[in-house]
């Protein structure tokens, strides 16, 4: 028996993501759909990468927050480096400017949100397959308004604090390493913050170095 032209065999998928349900839920939904044929499942960035290696998947649906060990964007950067790379499709809750911006830089083909319904869901699997980008709506919005207003950069106090921040400093420890007050780091916190496009200190560390503003 002869294979199907690439064209015509469903898209091999490998899905990565931490939560159980959430896994199960969507092998549910992927099961609706003949074109696409999941080959594995994962809950680790390191399993997925492991995975992968052994089934060849066409895609990988991957989920950026992991929990311990690496993420989803830094398995993204292994799994798109590797030899005979697969399409990575992100699938998250989130759409903030730092995570669209390390997935997209780490090699995702596509950026979907949770949210959508699920016949985006395969249209974008398939297109994934096929090299294509798909973004959500939102993230597309968020993309072309970065690209029309980029950030501005950061202060040379901004990048001290980010610094310190990295070190793994509260505000006090900060305050005191700068000679400032505590009021003035919250401030140049919430500046770095809206710089950066994230909403928390880990956030706004993982931007930094992904961004390349740390030494």
């Amino acid at each position: 028996m002869t294979d199907l032209p690439a064209e015509r065999r469903p898209v091999r998928l490998l899905v990565c993501d931490d939560h159980v349900v959430v896994r199960a839920g969507l092998l549910a939904l992927l099961d609706s759909e003949p074109d696409i044929e999941v080959v594995g499942q994962a809950g680790t960035g390191e399993e997925a990468l492991a995975l992968a290696a052994r089934l060849a998947p066409d895609v990988v649906l991957m989920d950026l927050q992991l929990g311990e060990g690496m993420d989803g964007v830094q398995a993204t950067r292994h799994l798109t480096a590797a030899p005979a790379a697969p399409h990575v499709l992100v699938l998250t809750t989130y759409d903030t400017d730092a995570d669209i911006t390390r997935a997209i830089e780490a090699g995702a083909t596509g950026y979907l949100l949770k949210a959508e319904r699920p016949e985006e869901l395969f249209a974008a699997i398939q297109a994934a397959a096929r090299g294509r980008t798909t973004l959500s709506p939102p993230v597309a919005s968020r993309v072309m308004a970065n690209l029309r207003t980029p950030p501005p950069a950061l202060t040379d106090r901004e990048r001290d604090i980010l610094g310190q921040l990295a070190r793994g400093l509260g505000n006090r420890d900060i305050a005191r390493a700068l000679f400032i007050s505590e009021a003035t780091v919250k401030t140049h916190l919430g500046r770095i913050y809206a710089k950066l496009g994230v909403d928390t200190r880990a956030g706004a560390v993982a931007a930094a170095k992904e961004r390349r503003l740390l030494p």
